[in-house]
């Protein structure tokens, strides 16, 4: 083989290697990719039992109900509709009713949310912006002295 066939083959390996790396790169992304979901899209049936996403709004007034142990179940809503929500663990400090959260977990058949992982917001004045923009596109006026519709999903 000449110089210049070797350089050949020694340039095409190393696109070939580096084109496997990229391809197991993608592989591994795309079964960790997450969607962002709001409550109007889970009762709407855009989703499948089983599927995992992340579920944003804001936590429905006098919902939290505390069960055995670390067991929490509680409501998110986005004024429209609202989901049911379990969750076993140790929620944020700074999970309240009618705060801005984001829950990432796989919808039950029963349609309850199974939540693995709870996001509250870090201060007042704070909430996850795709939950905010999500929430916005719905016609929620945020911030202080918004009013919700009448006969929004509390």
């Amino acid at each position: 083989m000449t110089r210049k066939q070797k350089r050949g083959v020694l340039i095409g390996s190393g696109v070939a290697i580096l084109s496997l790396a990229a391809l197991l790169v993608m592989f591994a992304f795309r079964e960790n990719i997450v969607f962002f979901h709001t409550p109007s899209d889970v009762t709407a049936n855009k989703i499948d039992a089983g599927q995992r996403f992340r579920l944003g709004g804001l936590v429905a007034e006098g919902s939290v109900k505390r069960g055995q142990g670390t067991t929490v179940g509680f409501a998110v809503t986005d004024t429209l509709a609202k989901v049911d929500v379990s969750y076993t663990g140790i929620l944020p400090d700074l999970f309240r009713e009618g705060q801005g959260v984001v829950t990432e977990g796989r919808l039950g058949p029963d349609g309850v949310f199974v939540a693995d992982t709870v996001l509250a917001k870090h201060d007042e004045n704070y909430m996850p912006p795709e939950v905010a923009k999500a929430l916005q596109e719905k016609g929620v006026k945020l911030g202080p002295g918004a009013e919700h519709p009448a006969g929004a999903a509390n």
